[in-house]
């Protein structure tokens, strides 16, 4: 393998692995490893894909400086991308979230405005309006995650093709959260292509709303621990038609089951990781004839040491 000329050149072509510890009932559960780049998320493809669409079509000029709202791990990728090409980065992120993301953030130098995490769309100190607001105010290239194409259209086109060629194009079902709607939105596209039969399941956190939508249930929205992951309405990116079928993960089941795929598996991954896997595991156990299930380590567990591992003696 050659080496590559810049570490943006590593982003995606992720490795997956097979979960053989777990009780998944008649199916076979493979993991996407998508901690694995660069920054240690799957953000990293949607940071790159927003930012070089922005270049081509001039709205981010050399020197120029970029603004997101992000629970950290869209703001990491923004970052490292950013310092390997000399952007300035503004950061809107709600103040739930892990001190290690930011602390990273900082250090590849981008400028972190936190904000509350317990408003609502609307509200002044929301982040995804505070950063529409700075962007607005200071003329700054905002990548708006929430309703931008690049980011359904990178998974479209790496990480749905991916998938497909890591399964041998054998996959019934995908099992994934929603944080922008990117991942979701992308692959549905890509797989309604090839595989319009491979279900499209979605894992959501407990206080959050989509997966309640999805099955037709009522929900009242509150505040959760869990980090990346989880809306009250859908974003610009999402059409909640594609999706199949919704899990609701409550915080400590999330912990609980991601503390048990280091323990088990031996992969170290975030908070959301711990629901997506969940609603994965429930739908593999509900079946009653094998089925090949992909789901995803979003990012890395080592931003979220502390909070996920702290109180374990």
């Amino acid at each position: 393998m050659s080496p590559a000329s810049t570490i943006l050149d590593l982003i995606g072509n992720t490795p997956m692995v097979e979960l053989t510890k777990f009780d998944t009932g008649p199916c076979r559960l493979f993991m996407k490893l998508e901690g694995w780049n660069p920054s240690g998320s799957i953000k990293d493809r949607t940071a790159k894909s927003m930012i070089d669409a922005a270049e081509r079509d001039g709205r981010l000029k050399p020197g120029g400086t970029i603004i997101e709202a992000t629970a950290g791990n869209t703001g990491l990728g923004l970052s490292l991308i950013a310092a390997i090409k000399g952007y300035k980065v503004i950061l809107v992120v709600p103040d739930k979230f892990s001190e290690m993301k930011i602390t990273h953030c900082e250090g590849l130098g981008a400028h972190v405005i936190r904000t509350r995490a317990d408003v609502s769309a609307g509200h002044p100190e929301y982040y995804v309006d505070m950063a529409k607001r700075i962007a607005a105010e200071t003329g700054a290239f905002h990548t708006n995650q929430f309703d931008n194409p690049a980011n359904v259209h990178v998974h479209e086109t790496t990480t749905g093709p991916e998938i497909w060629e890591q399964m041998d194009k054998k996959i019934d079902a995908v099992v994934c959260g929603v944080g922008s709607g990117g991942t979701l939105s992308g692959l549905g596209k890509f797989f309604a292509k090839v595989s319009p039969e491979t279900e499209l399941i979605l894992s959501d956190p407990k206080g959050a709303l989509l997966a309640a939508k999805v099955n037709g249930e009522k929900a009242t929205p509150h505040a959760f621990r869990v980090e990346g992951i989880g809306q009250e309405c859908a974003p610009g990116n999402l059409d909640l038609d594609i999706v199949d079928k919704g899990y609701v993960i409550d915080d400590e089941e999330s912990f609980s089951t991601v503390r048990e795929l280091l323990k088990r598996e031996g992969i170290l991954a975030g908070t959301p990781t711990g629901t997506v896997l969940a609603g994965a595991l429930r739908y593999c156990r509900e079946q009653t004839k094998p089925k090949r299930v992909v789901t995803f380590m979003s990012d890395r567990g080592d931003k979220y040491l502390p909070k996920i591992y702290g109180d374990q003696k």
